[in-house]
């Protein structure tokens, strides 16, 4: 397996995302045009490289900067987290917009130190994130480019891609 640099600098990551937007929406646009097959090995043989050397705990960025939805079995498991009843759960950590419920509070109110202070209850979103080991990569591009600034594993793999792909 080879072993190349990783970014981690959360302020690099923002600022190169700038930098590349214009860039990053040329390489978004290819991917639509590529096999689903041939990407989704790819973006998983990558982040199968990636995501293991990456430490989400000295990072926490994804709980500092999106709020997931959340689905009825979240909200029983934030009820038992929180020993709360899930009327409770819903008054005290939601919002609803049209596209459901999310939680009210960015950072996450459960984020301490960098880590969930719920982790063996957390959503089922926060428990996937960033998404790249799922099928349909290109079907999410728009989210996961929305996210590329975020979360250092995405810009990682996306910068990877390009490389492997021979984007330019």
């Amino acid at each position: 397996m080879e072993t190349y640099y990783l970014e981690t600098d959360l302020e690099k990551i923002k600022t190169l995302s700038i930098l590349r937007e214009d860039e990053n929406e040329k390489f978004r646009r290819y991917l639509k045009n590529r096999s689903v097959h041939k990407t989704d090995l790819l973006v998983h043989q990558i982040n199968d490289q990636v995501a293991p050397r990456i430490d989400c705990t000295a990072c926490g960025n994804c709980c500092k900067e999106l709020s997931p939805y959340l689905n009825k079995e979240d909200l029983h498991q934030l009820a038992e987290a929180t020993r709360k009843s899930i009327e409770d759960v819903i008054a005290a950590y939601t919002e609803k917009d049209e596209e459901g419920l999310s939680f009210n509070q960015m950072p996450c109110v459960f984020l301490a130190e960098n880590k969930c202070t719920i982790y063996q209850h957390r959503p089922e979103t926060c428990h996937s994130f960033p998404h790249l080991h799922k099928p349909e990569f290109t079907s999410r591009l728009r989210r996961v480019m929305d996210n590329y600034a975020i979360c250092p594993i995405i810009f990682n793999v996306i910068e990877r891609m390009k490389v492997e792909m021979g984007f330019e």
